[in-house]
């Protein structure tokens, strides 16, 4: 009597080409097909302290969205949201942290997925996508030093109205204004491409990040 079970025969499949897994990979090609590159563009908010006063809305009071002015081609010397290029050796997670630490010298511990951003054309240079992050922050804790190619960083106090479908944010730093009008498509949920909102007209802002911001906005419930 045999006192071990019997190997199981394992036959590997093979495509419609003939080949096996591992010949398959030894002739693939990535370069053969277009490859989009991928960014972490990252919404980090200030939100007022329980302590700000109920019955005088000052600056102060308004939620705060952190910015950092481009010192670089594209959109050089607009303003934008911290991010950059994701490395071959990092997570998106990995590269929203670094590039936080590294444009405007913060490392928040709430650092959440917010949305994947694909709209060909959304930036000029290439074929981009961005995961975008999201990430609360205390006003008690808003010091930040500008690095990397950032000229500066800044909180921008948000000012937000609506007329139907019309959202207008209005986005303050001392004597600088900024300011997007979007025309809001659906919901979050009702967009999983991202495309929540269109941007109407846009004075400052780089990029698509007006719609990042007014989605992170929509999810906190801040735009209803």
């Amino acid at each position: 009597m045999c006192s071990h079970p019997p190997k199981l025969l394992i036959v590997e499949r093979l495509d419609s080409n003939g080949l096996t897994e591992q010949e398959f990979l030894n002739r693939y090609h990535p370069g053969d097909y277009p490859r989009p590159s991928v960014t972490a563009d990252v919404v980090v908010l200030a939100l007022p302290s329980a302590s700000s006063s109920a019955t005088q809305t000052t600056r102060h009071d308004l939620p705060h969205v952190l910015l950092i002015r481009r010192g670089a081609h594209p959109y050089i010397g607009h303003w934008a949201l911290p991010g950059g290029f994701v490395n071959p050796d990092e997570t998106v997670g990995a590269a929203a942290r670094r590039e936080l630490e590294e444009e405007a010298g913060i490392q928040p511990e709430n650092l959440v997925q917010l949305f994947t951003f694909s709209t060909p054309g959304r930036d000029p240079r290439t074929w981009i996508i961005t995961v975008a992050h999201m990430a609360i922050v205390t006003d008690e804790h808003l010091a930040v030093r500008a690095g990397d190619d950032a000229e500066d960083a800044q909180w921008f106090a948000i000012a937000t109205s609506r007329r139907n479908d019309v959202v207008d944010i209005t986005l303050t730093h001392a004597d600088l204004r900024l300011s997007t009008r979007l025309w809001q498509t659906g919901t979050m949920a009702q967009a999983p491409d991202g495309e929540a909102y269109a941007i109407l007209t846009n004075d400052g802002l780089a990029f698509d990040h007006a719609k990042i911001i007014a989605c992170a906005l929509q999810k906190l419930g801040m735009l209803d």
